[in-house]
């Protein structure tokens, strides 16, 4: 007699058609699943109620199991939570009715690598089953982007990005400059299903307000005054793959809009074009800003933050990570190094240790660079190679700086505007010595525009 397997420890077996779970109690969308997964080349298995979905699950092997999220007896979460009680290796994404960003977002949350909203849209359906279907890739892109360390903070974040990449679910990085954003988005991407695909990353705060529809979307010949050819875009450019929109915030909200659009219905229209074309991209996003207060004072859309903000990966600064700093100096240096033999002393070791890296990994590999190049001795980096700044000194007598500007109880400036000056004078020159007078950075951690940096920096006299 055959022993049964059991449930736990099924995985998706090779079959010459994929099997299709199909969970829906309208019999008219059901029917209309059922022939398209069927015209797709794929063996369909129809159910109308929580219960009948948990018994095939639980009796045969499924390569994507598709279910609306009001059935009778239950909701499509209540599929999700049995498919990872039971340990199935099966994809499940959710149809959702139009407009509820809530229940697609819970979804995602809870495991649904898609989602579809009604009415279906067929490419979109098509799109979305051969991702989930398709065989697995026999080679993969080459996995050149780690997060070094054994600290708790860093095992925390590796361990969640093992677990969001296997999802569509859109991820939303947040963390302070120069703390490894892109490399963990790119993580995310190639421990994905697209690894293979392609990896487009965009810097939000980079794109002048007047371009972004064009660089996003792509435009037509002749739409206007310089173009001279067809072009895509940033979505046409990562179709099938994965968008890294980097600094996120700092897209104007008239941008806003157009991109909640494109990720609701899923496809975009060139400037100039009268068509839409259907994308099938992956979302992840990142900024060192926090998005919830941004949405508090009307600066980024509520629907948006629903959208993106799906899943949050934190990613540690350099400080919460202290005992990783040797670890990782070590790989940068030997990166910078091209196969020459040098090594950091241990004071060089002691002295960045001690440094509280406002900047994080970003500056760290600038100091090691610095160091390898005014180095006094060509196999090895000491402490006084570095030129550390003194930021830990000088940060506390700028914040008494700051301080010296604030008003006693009741006292009144005998000028507004100067006394205004001589606060945002003190804020600028803080967050320009932090950050060793890099006016990008500085404008970071200001939550402005490098833009409104320059500007201020003039009015203020600040060289």
């Amino acid at each position: 007699m055959e022993t049964p397997t059991p449930a736990s420890s099924r995985r998706r077996r090779s079959r010459v058609q994929p099997r299709v779970l199909v969970i829906d109690d309208e019999p008219d969308l059901l029917e209309l699943l059922e022939i398209t997964m069927i015209r797709l080349g794929l063996d369909v298995t129809c159910v109308n109620s929580v219960a009948d979905a948990i018994a095939k699950l639980d009796s045969q092997d499924f390569d994507l199991c598709l279910t609306d999220m009001r059935l009778p007896d239950g909701e499509g979460l209540d599929v999700i939570a049995h498919i990872h009680s039971k340990e199935l290796d099966v994809p499940v994404a959710v149809i959702t009715a139009f407009g509820s960003a809530e229940n697609a977002v819970a979804a995602l949350k809870a495991g649904a690598f898609d989602y579809l909203a009604k009415p279906v849209n067929l490419e979109q359906l098509r799109a979305l089953v051969k991702q989930a279907v398709k065989a697995p890739e026999k080679t993969r892109a080459p996995e050149n982007y780690t997060l070094l360390g054994s600290s708790p903070a860093i095992k925390q974040v590796r361990d969640l990005i093992e677990r969001v990449a296997q999802s569509l679910a859109p991820v939303f990085i947040s963390g302070e400059s120069g703390s490894g954003k892109e490399v963990a988005a790119r993580l995310v991407h190639l421990r994905g299903p697209r690894a293979v695909a392609p990896f487009v990353p965009v810097n939000c705060g980079a794109i002048p307000e007047n371009l972004m529809e064009s660089e996003f979307f792509g435009y037509k010949k002749g739409s206007f005054t310089g173009a001279d050819s067809d072009r895509e875009g940033f979505f046409q450019a990562a179709n099938g793959g994965t968008l890294f929109l980097d600094e996120v915030a700092d897209l104007p909200l008239t941008m806003q809009v157009k991109l909640l659009r494109v990720i609701q219905e899923k496809t975009v229209r060139r400037i100039g074009s009268q068509t839409e074309e259907p994308v099938d991209v992956r979302i992840i996003c990142a900024s060192h800003k926090k998005l919830a207060p941004l949405v508090e004072t009307g600066q980024f859309r509520q629907d948006l933050f629903f959208r993106l903000h799906v899943i949050e990966v934190n990613m540690p600064s350099l400080r919460e990570m202290h005992e990783d700093i040797p670890l990782i100096a070590r790989a940068i240096l030997e990166k910078l190094a091209r196969g020459r033999p040098v090594k950091l002393t241990d004071d060089a070791l002691t002295a960045l240790k001690r440094y509280p890296f406002p900047g994080n990994v970003r500056e760290l590999e600038n100091i090691l660079e610095r160091g390898l190049s005014l180095a006094t001795y060509p196999t090895q980096i000491q402490a006084a190679d570095l030129y550390l700044s003194p930021v830990a000194n000088s940060v506390p007598r700028l914040e008494a700086a700051a301080s010296s500007t604030a008003l006693g109880e009741g006292e009144i400036p005998a000028s507004l505007e100067m006394y205004l000056d001589d606060v945002e004078r003190a804020a600028l020159l803080a967050a320009l010595e932090r950050t060793r007078f890099n006016r990008t950075e500085a404008a970071k951690l200001l939550g402005i525009t490098f833009r409104a940096m320059r500007y201020r920096m003039e009015r203020l006299g600040i060289k």
